[in-house]
């Protein structure tokens, strides 16, 4: 696995991200590898980190239905830990995958200190919510 600050340079969520700020991600990244089949997160299960695939893609189900593709520079686990509540979907490995996470405190820590993160992960959320047709409510 690539060291985690080469790996945090490659990612997309951390581009916007100064040397300073990624040697400061890169001590609350940890990395992580899953095989194919391997479930990453399971919907229902209580959410404890954010999950960046740095190679290898995964497929996201919800209610037993395919909802999407994950490949290189996508994230996961970010709706649970940004509401407190239960995993939205599961997410199996369909290929080797080398990941990077965060738990819950340095996701906290990251949405505080890095204001960019913190737009780049609303705006991919809105992106996911335009792409499955649902229509925000004020």
């Amino acid at each position: 696995m690539l060291a985690p600050t080469a790996s945090l340079r490659a990612i997309p969520l951390f581009a916007g991200c100064t040397d300073r700020s990624i040697e400061v991600i890169s001590g609350i990244v940890e990395p992580a590898a899953f095989a194919p089949g391997d479930i990453l997160v399971r919907e229902g299960d209580p959410g404890d980190s954010l999950i960046v695939i740095v190679s290898g893609s995964a497929t996201v189900e919800q209610g037993g239905r395919q909802i999407r593709q994950l490949a290189s520079g996508d994230f996961l686990g970010e709706i649970a830990l940004i509401d407190g509540g239960a995993r939205t979907a599961t997410v199996t490995a369909t290929e080797p995958i080398e990941a990077l996470t965060i738990g819950r405190d340095g996701f906290r820590r990251l949405m505080d200190d890095f204001p960019v993160i913190r737009y780049d992960l609303v705006s991919a959320l809105t992106r996911r919510l335009r792409d499955r047709g649902s229509e925000p409510s004020d």
